[in-house]
C-alpha cells in the first residue's frame, strides 16, 4: 500500500495550486494523508475527488467550513500499521516523549504545522513523520511531501521528497 503525506497546503494564499509534482503522485497512492492548514475547501474537494482514500485533518489555519468536515484528530488501520494524523505536536524539544504518551496504541503519527520535515521514532515504536510543506517552504530550502510504504503491519519506504522552486 503506497501513503502520500503532505501537510499545510495553506491554498490559495502561499501558492495559486498544488504543485504539479505533487498531483501526479495523488492517482499512484493508495491513501493520501493531510495534516492539515488547508486553508481552502477546493483543496479538500479536490483530494477527495482524486484519492482512492483520503485521511485528514484540520489545523490550526483552518476555518469553519474545514472543521466541519475533518477531525482534529484521525486514526486508521492500514494494512496492520496503526496510523495516526494530527495537526499539532507542539515544540521540538520533548516531541518523542509527548506524542508516545499522548498516543500510546499508535504505530505512526503524521503531524504538519511547523513546514519542517520531521522523522523520528520515540520510544522504539512509534514513528513520527512531519511531510513538511509543498508550497511554504518557510526557512527550509525545498518544499516537501513524504511518501511511504506499508505492508503486513510495518511502515517502509519513507521518503522525502523535494519539489523544484517555483518561479
Amino acid at each position: 500500500m503506497r501513503l502520500l503525506l503532505i501537510s499545510d497546503t495553506h491554498l490559495p494564499k502561499r501558492a495559486k495550486a498544488l504543485p504539479s509534482p505533487l498531483l501526479d503522485e495523488v492517482p499512484r497512492a493508495d491513501v493520501v494523508v493531510h495534516a492539515g492548514d488547508w486553508v481552502d475547501t477546493a483543496t479538500l474537494d479536490l483530494l477527495e475527488d482524486r484519492a482512492r482514500r483520503l485521511i485528514g485533518v484540520y489545523g490550526n489555519n483552518d476555518g469553519p467550513e474545514l472543521r466541519a468536515r475533518l477531525p482534529e484528530v484521525a486514526y486508521a488501520e492500514l494494512d496492520g500499521v496503526r496510523l495516526g494524523v494530527v495537526h499539532e505536536t507542539g515544540p521540538a524539544q520533548g516531541r518523542e516523549r509527548r506524542c508516545a504518551d499522548r498516543y500510546p496504541d499508535l504505530d505512526v503519527l503524521v503531524f504538519g504545522h511547523s513546514h519542517i520535515p520531521w522523522d523520528s521514532t520515540a520510544d522504539e515504536r512509534l514513528r513520527l513523520l512531519n511531510p513538511g510543506s509543498p508550497t511554504d517552504r518557510r526557512r527550509q530550502p525545498y518544499c516537501t511531501y513524504m511518501t511511504a510504504r506499508v505492508a503486513k503491519g510495518r511502515l517502509t519506504e519513507v521518503e522525502l521528497h523535494r519539489l523544484p522552486h517555483r518561479r
